[in-house]
């Protein structure tokens, strides 16, 4: 998963905000929504995965926008899956194939970018920061999955919100957000890209956060804990099967 750091800082849990801040935090909560200059933040977790279908079943969410993601093949209980989506009233889903067991439940189809045509920026475990760069051309009418969102935004009214024109002007902004981080103790830092050109963009090296030219994560041998002091769990693994003569 290169990106799986990279999809919480930007916000894609269900029970935090972005920059790793808490949702539950007020403090937290008011300068996400005052960077944004919003009053429609999440003031509260949202629902995980199988907790999400689950009220999809039962009528509690009644439109689902699916992207990156096909969850009639990959959440347990399938069949539930299937049912739930069918029976939701608007179901949307982005993908880069024409057909598949969560596009048949769709409503309305977007074409999303696959792997090898997607251009952005991707942080892996270890906080690096690296350049997704495509090497195919996207066929027909596929587009980003941040165009379309964008686009979407701009038809339901919130253009004024959503006048991205780059993906580079997007991590730019991401980057400054960033800075709250740090306002609140957390090490993620990549204010230093706030004011990235779109050819700097272009040209960006791999390169861990925090981009502060400070000494080494966690060199001084302070931790992310409440404490500071570093987490470390011994496990024994059990012998899952009794090793005999016959193996």
């Amino acid at each position: 998963q290169p990106n799986a750091m990279g999809g919480r800082e930007v916000g894609g849990l269900a029970n935090q905000l972005a920059v790793h801040l808490d949702i539950d935090n007020p403090e937290h909560h008011a300068a996400v929504a005052d960077f944004w200059q919003t009053e429609n933040l999440a003031k509260e977790n949202g629902l995980t995965a199988v907790d999400l279908f689950n009220a999809v079943e039962s009528g509690q969410v009644k439109a689902v926008w699916i992207m990156a993601t096909n969850p009639v093949d990959s959440l347990p209980e399938a069949d539930r899956v299937r049912h739930a989506l069918m029976a939701c009233d608007t179901v949307v889903v982005s993908d880069c194939v024409a057909s598949g067991d969560t596009l048949a439940c769709a409503d309305i189809r977007l074409p999303a970018l696959g792997w090898g045509e997607k251009s952005g920026m991707v942080t892996n475990s270890e906080r690096c920061v690296s350049r997704q760069r495509p090497f195919v051309q996207a066929p027909g009418d596929a587009k980003a999955d941040w165009w379309i969102i964008t686009e979407v935004a701009r038809r339901m009214g919130y253009e004024n919100a959503f006048g991205y024109q780059h993906e580079h002007e997007i991590f730019a902004e991401y980057s400054a957000l960033t800075a709250l981080a740090g306002r609140y103790g957390k090490r993620l830092d990549l204010t230093a890209a706030a004011a990235l050109s779109a050819d700097q963009y272009e040209n960006w090296q791999p390169q861990q956060w925090p981009l502060n030219g400070g000494a080494r994560c966690f060199g001084d041998g302070q931790f992310s804990t409440p404490d500071h002091r570093a987490r470390f769990i011994v496990c024994e693994n059990p012998v899952v099967h009794k090793i005999g003569e016959a193996f």
